[in-house]
């Protein structure tokens, strides 16, 4: 494997292993206490680089060890988090933990000062990067819900999108993880310890990430990627931690718009 001359020589010869979970395009290695992330080079890669130099001493996320590019691909060097995937057995056994865990990490993502972020996910960018990704081929249509399109759904992405732009919610600003699932989530017992996979962080609604962690909770106790199911899993769990209601309609848009990246 050809890698950047710097980056090289901070792995040196290091073992690593190869994470395989999650749903990213992008190769991740992971050594003793250094994850290497190589994607193809492109708007979210550059955005994650510049949003974890941002959130440094603002929020546990990994510290930048090395950034570069090269045939067009992306480097991003990094430390790794501590404590465990909040998607690992532990919290799957302990849903009342897990859900105190992913809410006190939303929290603390809302909590952070908005006014400097250096990246925006509005809507208006978010739509714009959607079409994008419509014209270049690059909506995964293989892992999309099973009623998002055909004959009870939408036709093809571009009526989605479509529908999208005509049906945008108020948006209630915050910084956003913008794929809050929770493969991406670390911690101990019900302690952040790290976000990771930040290429669409930034400020943007916060009912996306609701909306995202709402799915990602249900696929993962209904056995959608481990095929393995769990009890005690309750859907409106994460809502009685967070001290709100359930936007339902936000929350469908918010789904419907994440089949387009």
């Amino acid at each position: 494997m050809q890698l950047p001359e710097k980056i090289a020589k901070l792995i040196s010869n290091e073992i690593y292993t190869t994470d395989k979970i999650g749903m990213s395009e992008s190769s991740v290695l992971l050594f003793e206490n250094k994850v290497l992330k190589i994607q193809e080079y492109n708007k979210e890669s550059e955005n994650e680089y510049h949003i974890m130099k941002w959130l440094q001493e603002k929020l546990p996320v990994p510290k930048v060890l090395a950034y570069e590019i090269l045939n067009e691909k992306s480097y991003l060097l990094m430390s790794k988090s501590d404590g465990k995937m909040a998607c690992e057995e532990e919290y799957m056994k302990n849903p009342s933990i897990q859900t105190k865990l992913l809410s006190s990490g939303l929290k603390m993502l809302w909590n952070i000062d908005i006014s400097e972020c250096p990246i925006n996910w509005r809507l208006e960018n978010k739509l714009t990067q959607a079409s994008y990704n419509i014209k270049n081929g690059l909506v995964d249509l293989d892992n999309v819900e099973p009623d998002t399109f055909g004959e009870n759904g939408f036709k093809d992405p571009t009526d989605l999108l479509q529908w999208l732009y005509e049906n945008q919610p108020e948006e209630e600003l915050v910084l956003s993880h913008g794929d809050y699932c929770l493969p991406n989530i670390f911690g101990i017992e019900d302690k952040i310890t790290g976000y990771i996979d930040l290429g669409r962080t930034g400020i943007a609604d916060k009912w996306c990430d609701i909306a995202l962690c709402y799915r990602s909770l249900s696929h993962n106790y209904t056995g959608k990627y481990n095929q393995k199911q769990y009890l005690g899993y309750d859907d409106l769990l994460l809502f009685k931690m967070l001290n709100i209601e359930p936007d339902w309609k936000k929350i469908r848009y918010y789904i419907l718009l994440d089949e387009l990246f």
